[in-house]
């Protein structure tokens, strides 16, 4: 199959599935059952499960893999499954699976990244990469690098989500800047979001789902089981596939083209935020002008950069102000630490003139 073509036939793309295959039946209904509601475009199932700990359920492996290609092949519908090394892709690539995935745990690791690309010199397969488990872009870029020097053309991108420790609302939280700074990388590359992953449970689902459309995301990947709660894996984050077509029927699709009208409207807006931009960054271009005066003054009298007791005072009084500014803390708080680190940049320029780095 053409991936690149499929997914812009239809927005969203939607690949639905059980987080595992667990028995033929259950491959069989569900995959069924998703079918028939005409808005999946691809079927998926977890043959081999990287698991985080020894002795959970890590798929059936092999045995299942027919399962899944045989109800593709009845729903005439395209399959996927994850592929982790180099036998996975020739055991995947033996039971004619339409289109590869590589999870998180594997896009990690550029080892095993470079294995399967070398697996899969001179074979002509759509491959999805998941993002790294950790937030670091130039891994995940690194990933299709290495693919297309294998030849790999028909490549996507599957957003879902980075390892935190205990979050109070996600199992793996978005960090949206970084899939939006993918695709200033990668502008060619469609863009897809795993909500299952980072919601970790079925009621986030939508709105993380809602988010990756607006954010204009070519599709979705979402996990689906005829009895989510005796899931063999990851029951918490499953739907049913009516579940699955209530969730994709309560999406609102908003367009990326505008009328002459919007545009004008856009424009103006647009000039206007320019104009505040400006100023912001001649203010804080003022006040680094200010820093460097300060850092001056504390090389004449050897004076440290930081203070820590006035810096916590300073970030105490912009967090109490966030609320009153409608602003996030979160967003206030990263806000002054880029400007505290250009802050001490300046200061060691000017108390350091000989060192570097």
């Amino acid at each position: 199959m053409n991936l690149l073509q499929e997914i812009k036939k239809s927005r969203p793309f939607v690949i639905a599935g059980p987080c595992s295959a667990e028995t033929e039946e259950q491959v069989h209904s569900v995959l069924k059952d998703i079918a028939q509601d005409g808005k999946t475009a691809m079927l998926r199932a977890g043959i081999w499960k990287p698991r985080t700990r020894p002795n959970s359920f890590e798929g059936l492996g092999e045995l299942a893999l027919p399962w899944l290609v045989a109800a593709g092949k009845e729903n005439n519908l395209p399959v996927t499954t994850e592929v982790a090394n180099a036998k996975h892709v020739e055991t995947a690539l033996k039971y004619s699976v339409d289109v590869l995935w590589i999870g998180a745990r594997t896009t990690v690791n550029p080892f095993a990244i470079q294995e399967i690309a070398d697996a899969l010199k001179g074979v002509d397969i759509p491959v999805i990469v998941k993002n790294p488990v950790n937030p670091d872009l130039m891994l995940w870029v690194g990933a299709f690098e290495r693919l297309q020097q294998a030849g790999i053309t028909q490549l996507a991108a599957l957003h879902r989500g980075f390892s935190i420790y205990k979050h109070p609302k996600y199992r793996n939280i978005p960090n949206w800047e970084i899939p939006i700074a993918l695709r200033e990388e990668l502008p060619d590359i469609p863009l897809l979001c795993d909500p299952s992953h980072i919601a970790g449970k079925r009621e986030g689902l939508l709105e993380i789902s809602q988010k990756a459309m607006d954010l204009n995301y070519d599709g979705l990947m979402i996990e689906t089981h005829p009895n989510p709660d005796a899931a063999w894996s990851d029951p918490a984050q499953q739907v049913t596939a009516k579940g699955l077509n209530d969730l994709l029927n309560n999406i609102k699709l908003r367009k990326e083209e505008l009328s002459e009208e919007e545009l004008s409207f856009i424009v103006v807006m647009r000039e206007k935020i320019a104009g505040l931009d400006d100023r912001i960054f001649s203010l804080l271009a003022d006040r680094m002008k200010m820093a460097e005066e300060v850092g001056v003054y504390k090389r004449e009298n050897d004076i440290t950069i930081l203070q820590q007791e006035h810096w916590r005072k300073v970030i105490a009084t912009r967090m109490d102000q966030a609320d009153n500014l409608h602003l996030t803390s979160q967003f206030v708080r990263s806000i002054m630490d880029a400007i505290h680190q250009e802050s001490i940049r300046h200061q060691t320029k000017v108390m350091n003139p000989g060192l570097k780095g």
